[in-house]
């Protein structure tokens, strides 16, 4: 190996060149040029397996490309080497690297700035490859991509850095193949590596940070493997696979993505291991098309939609994969998807642990599903089958079997649900086999009208309302039933239902079998407390001290909005309800406004039984008020009175907000507001805070097309609803004129105006009339001078704050009393003056 010195002029002894150039074209292949400091403006061509390398090591030589559009290092040989060298390109979206196909290049400790490395290989690899090797080297300040592999490319990478670029900082195409270890890449406007066509990528150990798309783009039949990948706050997904795209992922870290954190879509699959998905923008895995993704031992937190979705035909299957938090469903498996879910956790997410609608299917065994709103929704006809599956603490059901779902539910345990344990709704087929339910806030079981579910050696353990709840005309078989300590009775069935009890067994219950007028229960060897129960002549529960009394009959079961169908108001006169109107606190103006419209519905109501023509009216409502001024109350009412003037059916409330009306996705809000839509016909649809359906600068939200599709809704069946839309005063008119369709079908506007001091005073005593507290007179003067005082900024709610005011006073007077030694009757019930809280001093 021959060694050849460049150095400038003056420099570098006998036999020196002056130029780059001039000693690659003296060089034999293997001869090795060792460059002298400084900034050399050339263009160099590599056609011969030289070594360039820096005399004085890294940064002490740069390479200048002259202005023009040649790269600042073209490489045409085999086994060139640049060591130590700094390569200015001068058109950062150009190569300033180029390197041909069947040439060969090794980087190390080098730089390359204003410019990209560009590699091609041959269109066909049996013409050979292109191989290059960059190590310890950095990467900055290019346009389009940072690295470009191309055809037949043979790549490796370690310990190097691409950021800075105008572009995606890594590029596969054709069929490049890339090994990188220790790659650091940030800072880039597009994706951060992206692959093409039939393209390989093996990383290793490596950082993917703020990239301005995604941090890893697979497209096409491209692949990918990665271990100890951590991609931090991508402008995108982290990972995102189209096309038949494959990946594997071992070990990897995504946080901050700012949509999904790994979207899987088309034909693409993935393999997820021991990998953890943080903080996602939209889902933590989004799964469409016709992707399949497998995510073992995985973790997914604090996603801003549903942690994992599916659609489309789509099948995700998750092991040992544990979710916590986030602002939707755990699990959502939408389309025809199919979801199978196998010994996973789902903690504390706002909507439904796992939700199945459309034609979807899921799988869901050994599961444990902790803090959900609901821990299980199944509206779906295909099938979904739940096994050894644990649900506990839901805000409000256990288990939701919704119209048109089908469900096989076997050794279940619902422990601590808010509301019912297991719902079956009209129109839903539900099997429950074993398991158990245990303290649930409402009644274990409820079968809604027209249900037949099977249910057999299911345990029910101290509900707080019945055991099985029947509604008219609901039915099924219960068999080896057992339900202990409910506090309504055990079994309740309602008017026309007829289940059939075989082999039940009730215990320490208010009342064994409650049942309403026309109820058919059939009861085959079943007892109360050992005693034959036979309908006709229940067996009494034994009686004990603190057991409630036995209620009216068909209590009923709590329902929220999306908890299937809302019972009807119950028939009410007219003038009782404009009393219980009369009887609010303030609201003079919205009294007398609804007293308007009251009269106005009754003589259309009055012409239309004449057979007169009914003059043009719209119901629907603008409800303008700051929080806490009773606009639910109110239109809870309006419902109630307008089914007593006969013009809606049912009469019920059904609010919602921009969250249940307002998809995740592309094609989601429709269906969605038409299903909350749907379970207020009948009754009234109140939308709070509807101006967040068109916020400012809204561009392409999802909240425009839940404004049009209530539009339409409103119009098709605008002789079976009322829609009230409430906001802050400020914000509705924006909404109004959000859409024509609006503006033409709200015609009148109720203002709910603040609460003043004494109004707010008269709220507080009704509280404490209700819980048999007593203000003094003094205390009284004292708190409407307190509530003179009070800032009226954004924290203030009106009635709200009344009632906290109330909270707080009892909790002061507990303490209060708690310090005397034997306190009156009197003294537990006055609240003085030194029970009021203290305003907070201004700073």
């Amino acid at each position: 190996m021959t060694r050849h010195t460049v150095a400038p002029k003056g420099q570098g002894g006998k036999g020196a060149f002056h130029r780059i150039a001039d000693a690659v074209r003296a060089a034999a292949p293997g001869d090795l040029v060792v460059i002298a400091p400084g900034t050399w403006n050339e263009a160099v061509v590599l056609d011969r397996a030289v070594v360039l390398t820096a005399e004085h090591g890294r940064g002490s030589v740069v390479l200048a490309a002259p202005a023009g559009d040649r790269p600042a290092v073209t490489v045409d040989g085999p086994d060139c080497a640049l060591h130590g060298v700094t390569v200015w390109g001068s058109d950062e979206g150009a190569p300033a690297v180029a390197v041909q196909p069947g040439a060969g290049l090794v980087m190390e400790d080098c730089a390359v700035e204003g410019g990209r490395i560009q590699v091609r290989g041959p269109d066909d690899e049996e013409a050979g490859t292109t191989a290059v090797m960059l190590r310890r080297c950095r990467l900055e300040g290019a346009r389009l991509a940072g690295l470009y592999l191309a055809g037949g490319v043979r790549a490796q990478v370690e310990d190097t850095t691409v950021t800075g670029v105008d572009g995606t900082g890594v590029v596969l195409s054709g069929s490049a193949r890339l090994d990188a270890v220790r790659l650091r890449l940030g800072r880039t406007t597009g994706s951060g590596i992206r692959l093409r066509g039939n393209a390989r990528l093996r990383l290793a150990d490596s950082t993917l940070t703020g990239t301005g798309r995604a941090g890893l783009l697979l497209e096409d039949g491209s692949e990918a493997t990665a271990g100890e990948l951590r991609i931090e706050s991508p402008g995108a997904a982290g990972v995102h696979l189209t096309g038949s795209a494959r990946a594997e992922l071992t070990d990897c870290r995504i946080r901050g993505a700012a949509s999904v954190g790994l979207a899987v879509q088309d034909k693409a699959q993935l393999k997820a291991t021991g990998c953890a998905v943080a903080d996602a923008g939209a889902n933590g895995v989004l799964l469409t098309g016709v992707a399949t993704a497998r995510l073992a031992d995985c973790r997914i937190d604090g996603s801003a939609f549903s942690a994992v979705h599916a659609s489309g035909t789509a099948t995700g299957h998750l092991a040992d994969c544990l979710v916590r938090g986030g602002s939707e469903h755990g699990v959502h498996a939408a389309g025809d998807s199919r979801v199978e879910l196998a010994d996973c956790g789902i903690r504390d997410v706002a909507m439904t642990g796992v939700a199945v609608v459309d034609q979807a299917a899921a799988t869901v065994t050994g599961c444990r599903i902790d803090g959900a709103a609901t821990g299980i929704g199944v509206g779906s006809a295909t099938g979904t089958r739940v096994e050894s599956t644990s649900v506990t603490g839901t805000k409000e059901i256990g288990v939701q079997v919704a119209s048109g779902g089908v469900a096989v539910l076997t050794g279940i345990r619902i422990i601590g649900a808010g509301a019912a344990g297991v719902v079956v709704d009209k129109g839903a087929d539900a099997t429950v086999e074993g398991g158990s339910v245990e303290d649930c806030g409402g009644s274990g079981v409820v079968v809604w009208t027209g249900a037949r579910p099977s249910v057999t050696d299911l345990r029910i353990s101290r509900p707080a309302k019945n055991g099985v709840f029947l509604a008219d005309g609901a039915g099924g078989t219960f068999t080896s039933l057992d339900v202990t300590g409910s506090g309504f009775p055990a079994l309740h069935v309602g008017a026309s239902a007829d289940p059939l009890f075989r082999q039940c067994r009730t215990r320490d219950c208010a009342e064994a079998l409650g049942t309403d007028e026309g109820a058919a229960p059939r009861l085959e060897d079943c007892t109360a407390d050992g005693v034959p129960l036979t309908f006709g002549a229940p067996a009494a529960a034994p009686s004990r001290p603190g057991s409630p009394a036995t209620p009216p009959a068909a209590p009923g079961e709590p329902r929220t909005a999306g908890a299937g169908d809302a019972q009807d108001v119950p028939e009410e006169h007219l003038e009782d309800l404009l009393g219980e109107l009369h009887a609010l606190v303030g609201l003079d103006r919205v009294k007398h406004d609804v007293g308007s419209l009251v009269k106005l519905m009754q003589t259309v109501r009055r012409r239309e039984e004449a057979g007169l023509p009914a003059p043009p009216l719209s119901r629907h409502l603008v409800f303008a008020g700051n929080p806490g001024t009773g606009k639910t109350t109110v239109a809870r009412l309006y419902g109630r009175l307008l089914k007593a003037l006969g013009l809606l059916r049912r009469g019920h409330l059904v609010e919602v907000d921009r969250t249940a009306l307002v998809g995740e996705y592309v094609g989601h809000t429709g269906p969605k507001t038409t299903a909350a839509f749907n379970r207020a016909l009948g009754g009234v649809l109140f939308i709070d805070e509807a101006y967040s359906l068109a916020p400012l600068g809204a561009g392409n939200d999802f909240g425009t097309e839940a404004v049009a599709t209530l539009v339409k809704l409103m119009e098709d069946h605008r002789d079976d609803v009322v829609v009230i839309a409430a906001g802050y005063p400020g914000d509705m008119d924006r909404f109004i004129s959000s859409n024509p369709g609006l503006s033409s079908r709200f015609g009148r506007t109720l203002l709910f105006e603040d609460y003043d001091a004494a109004e707010l005073v008269s709220i507080v005593e009704h509280q404490a009339e209700e819980h048999q507290y007593e203000l003094t007179p003094a205390a009284r003067s004292e708190l409407a001078l307190l509530f003179e005082r009070l800032p009226r900024g954004e924290g203030f709610g009106n009635g709200r704050s009344a009632r906290q005011m109330f909270q707080e006073m009892t909790e002061r007077q507990a303490q209060r009393v708690a310090e005397l030694p034997a306190p009156t009757p009197d003294q537990l019930i006055s609240l003085e003056t030194q029970d009021l809280p203290v305003p907070a001093t201004p700073s």
